[in-house]
């Protein structure tokens, strides 16, 4: 029998990306009317109608970043008790969780962060991915996805100078979420360390203008991950190996 699995946030740039990897029948893909992360009523009877045996959470509030600043309660109901509701209701029917966090979590000082870091996030947003985290750790069935992902083609019109990241594309990743199913704890996902302009002006058919990292606020200077572990996990598909080198 097929696994059923519910992804949620639908209407994303990544989902669309995933529906390409992830597309059949036994596959879902959930609206907030569909699927409300506030309403656990709402949940439960989706699970229990569709039989779901995993839910691939990408749903939240995301960018940009200083919206967590300004709504904060949004924030906290969307990324932190919007999770803890999931987190409850995957416990209740015993669905495997796949979270999809971020690598802001970490202090993103000195960078090449493993799974097993210490945590220290630096902004509202990153905040907000903690908190959800939280309840997820607290369920053993579940996978924790901490990801250094940004869009296809690169969106923005500029780009800090002075700050490294690992970036991965969000269509590669939802090359790769799909081999990640049947694995518990905390995987980083991440591509090469670049400074974030390099990074940029590489992979945009625009000019970029520069931003200083010092005019920027509550930014981490090098938030780059140590992919070890997800280069072992994908050691006999070099396919996708090339997608994080």
């Amino acid at each position: 029998m097929k696994k059923k699995i519910l992804v949620t946030g639908k209407t994303s740039r990544f989902c669309r990306f995933l529906k390409q990897n992830l597309n059949s029948d036994n596959i879902f893909y959930s609206s907030k009317k569909e699927f409300n992360i506030l309403n656990v009523k709402n949940m439960e009877n989706y699970v229990k109608r569709k039989k779901i045996n995993y839910i691939i959470h990408t749903a939240g509030l995301s960018r940009p970043m200083s919206v967590h600043d300004i709504q904060i309660s949004e924030s906290i109901n969307l990324n932190i008790i919007g999770t803890a509701n999931l987190v409850k209701v995957c416990e209740k029917y015993n669905v495997k969780l796949i979270y999809f966090s971020t690598n802001y979590v970490y202090p993103g000082t000195k960078g090449n962060y493993k799974e097993s870091s210490a945590l220290k996030p630096v902004n509202n947003y990153a905040w907000s991915k903690l908190g959800g985290e939280a309840s997820v750790q607290m369920y053993k069935n579940s996978l924790i996805l901490r990801l250094s992902m940004t869009d296809y083609p690169f969106v923005h019109k500029k780009a800090i100078s002075g700050a490294v990241s690992s970036f991965i594309f969000n269509y590669n990743v939802a090359q790769i979420v799909p081999h990640l199913l049947n694995y518990s704890g905390v995987i980083n996902i991440g591509g090469k360390t670049r400074d974030i302009l390099s990074f940029a002006k590489k992979f945009s058919n625009k000019k970029i203008a520069k931003i200083n990292f010092k005019k920027v606020k509550n930014f981490p200077k090098n938030s780059s991950l140590n992919i070890n572990k997800l280069n072992e996990i994908l050691k006999y598909k070099p396919k996708l190996r090339k997608l994080i080198q």
